[in-house]
């Protein structure tokens, strides 16, 4: 699936703040089992109300997935999509820039 540009502008804009950007790192690091939100807001020291806050935005945008196994609620980052952000923006890496959008021909 390719990215375009409002998609790939809300991941960002998600990823924009401090305390969501650590979330998903944290989330990537840990791998596909993911964490629990319980271990989430241990390693961050934020407030339950405020990590809720934060999951909801990357949910929001599918950037994290949460799965309840029983009283657990698992957060886990969606590689597929942090696969195509990432590929958005090197995907024209190098090919120059072309002429401003008012200064092309019509053709």
């Amino acid at each position: 699936m390719i990215m375009n540009l409002n998609q790939a502008a809300r991941c960002l804009e998600k990823l924009g703040n401090p305390t969501r950007l650590e979330i998903y790192r944290l989330l990537v690091r840990a791998g596909p089992e993911g964490l629990a939100v319980g271990a989430l807001q241990k390693h961050l020291e934020v407030p339950a109300s405020t990590l809720s806050h934060h999951l909801s935005h990357l949910v929001q945008v599918d950037l994290l997935r949460q799965e309840r196994e029983g009283r657990v609620l698992r957060c886990t980052a969606n590689y597929r999509l942090m696969e195509q952000v990432v590929g958005f923006l090197n995907e024209e890496c190098c090919r120059g820039v072309g002429l401003p959008r008012g200064k092309r021909k019509a053709g």
